[in-house]
């Protein structure tokens, strides 16, 4: 009868790693840290419970998208309400909250359902090159991306 692994508690330590979103793809940037928020990247891990690790991102401001991305790509929310819907392009996004681009990126490549939820909280998005989280000691996380954007 096979049994459903369960990593030992004290085998999951929680790391704290810095990405600089500066002139990294947009795309390829969410799948790398998505797949650390979920532990993939480490030999316990386990579908079904939180292994991963807290990111953080900086210079969000500064994400490349290729093609037209910029001016064709669209970010719709809706207020709940009839006729609420709202739309925005890639620029306007990015003139107004450019966290949330990267935020929204990497949110759908998340499990859809508490446990995407809760790994969700363990990314932290800073539009410029400054964070808050000096006091956990993150470490540098440098991810090979295609650099650029503009062709």
């Amino acid at each position: 009868m096979n049994k459903t692994y369960l990593p030992p508690q004290e085998s999951l330590e929680r790391k704290w790693y810095v990405v600089d979103a500066e002139n990294q793809r947009l795309g390829r940037l969410a799948s790398e840290v998505a797949m650390i928020l979920r532990g993939k990247n480490k030999p316990t891990f386990t579908p079904h419970m939180d292994t991963g690790d807290f990111v953080i991102i900086i210079n969000a401001e500064k994400v490349a998208v290729t093609g037209k991305k910029r001016s064709q790509k669209l970010y719709r929310r809706h207020s709940g309400r009839p006729g609420g819907m709202k739309t925005e392009t890639f620029t306007q996004l990015q003139a107004r909250l450019p966290e949330r681009i990267v935020e929204q990126a990497v949110k759908g490549m998340l499990p859809k359902n508490s446990l995407g939820r809760q790994l969700f909280t363990k990314l932290k998005v800073y539009a410029g090159p400054d964070h808050p989280h000096q006091a956990q000691q993150p470490e540098t996380l440098t991810i090979n991306t295609i650099p650029g954007g503009e062709r």
